[in-house]
């Protein structure tokens, strides 16, 4: 029999506390009437025949949802999108009261689809493929903070994880990047091409000019040299000799020996 009484004593205070963890508050509704207190992380003691413990958590929530979102040409796209957000300590009471433990559900899906709606009306299907995916992602949240922020939300951020386009909507941008990348590899050959003539032309040009130099200097140079060698010689030479001359260029007509 005592051991009995003292099971059910154990039992009673076992269901007449519980635990808040980390990231987590707990508020008490009595009789269906929510306390303002706020209850930390911690041990938290009831009474579990009139009161109960709602626990909401504070720290960032990562909510991922599928749906399809409307283009401004009027496709279809399907799209993947992360939320994250936090709910503020000091408003979770007011949330209870106001919308209900389903807040999620409730409130911030509703706002979040109708903003993203909204949004994604004014672009182009091919715009939430491209580089403007975060001018999208930003608007969205825009739109959610101006509905939820005064309600104790916190929206950190919108994410468009996956985008998934009209298969032949696919194809015709793959194609424009394939076209693209085609353009861009021809102007590098031709920009190639044409440093490669520039550099010919500008190499033919000193090739000429170098030649233009011997021609006109460096060989009349040289056989002035040879001229006044070959005179040295003549002099020096004990043969008799017959020249024809201008001064530069000897002409020998006979030579004989002595």
């Amino acid at each position: 029999m005592k051991n009995i009484l003292f099971l059910s004593i154990f039992a009673l205070l076992l269901s007449s506390c519980t635990v808040v963890r980390q990231g987590e508050v707990g508020v008490k509704r009595k009789f269906g009437k929510l306390n303002d207190n706020i209850s930390d992380a911690g041990l938290v003691g009831f009474n579990p025949f009139t009161t109960k413990v709602i626990k909401v958590p504070i720290q960032t929530v990562n909510q991922e949802v599928k749906l399809n979102l409307p283009s401004k040409e009027g496709l279809t796209i399907e799209s993947e999108i992360s939320i994250l957000y936090n709910i503020e300590k000091n408003k979770v009471p007011f949330i209870l009261e106001d919308v209900g433990e389903n807040y999620e559900r409730v409130l911030i899906l509703n706002v979040f689809r109708s903003a993203a709606a909204d949004v994604t009306a004014q672009y182009m299907a091919k715009d939430m493929h491209s580089g403007m995916r975060s001018q999208i992602e930003n608007q969205i949240l825009d739109r959610m903070h101006e509905s939820l922020r005064d309600r104790g939300f916190v929206v950190e951020r919108v994410l468009m994880k996956s985008i998934k386009l009209p298969n032949e909507l696919s194809r015709a941008i793959e194609r424009k990047l394939q076209a693209e990348q085609e353009a861009q590899q021809m102007e590098y050959i031709l920009e190639r091409e044409r440093k490669e003539a520039e550099r010919r032309k500008i190499e033919a040009e000193g090739t000429r000019e170098a030649q233009k130099i011997l021609a006109e200097g460096l060989v009349r140079e040289i056989i002035e040299l040879r001229s006044i060698e070959a005179f040295r010689e003549l002099a020096t030479s004990p043969n008799t000799k017959i020249i024809i001359t201008d001064g530069k260029t000897p002409y020998l007509i006979n030579s004989q020996k002595d």
